[in-house]
């Protein structure tokens, strides 16, 4: 059964993904994280209160890769937006 997995995001990468620029992430991978899982992101800038528009989104991972020149116990996972009508998110 998928995860839903809710992380911080540094605040200088909410636009590129937000535009799709930027597909992926690379995370220490203390939780498991499995193709088929989804990632909530809350913005971690310091500001109080604020409203953040990936906040609002849900992201299926696409695609998990570990080994291969990856610093041991991290991963990059690939992102997808997850839409209306995609399926659960």
């Amino acid at each position: 059964m998928p995860k839903t997995h809710k992380i911080k995001l540094n605040y200088e990468f909410q636009d590129p993904i937000l535009s799709g620029e930027k597909t992926f992430e690379v995370r220490y991978n203390d939780r498991g994280y499995q193709k088929g899982d989804f990632v909530k992101f809350h913005v971690a800038d310091g500001r109080k209160n604020a409203y953040e528009p990936i906040e609002d989104k849900m992201y299926r991972i696409t695609y998990v890769l570990s080994g291969w020149h990856i610093e041991p116990g991290y991963v990059v996972f690939g992102i997808k937006e997850v839409k209306d009508g995609d399926g659960d998110g």
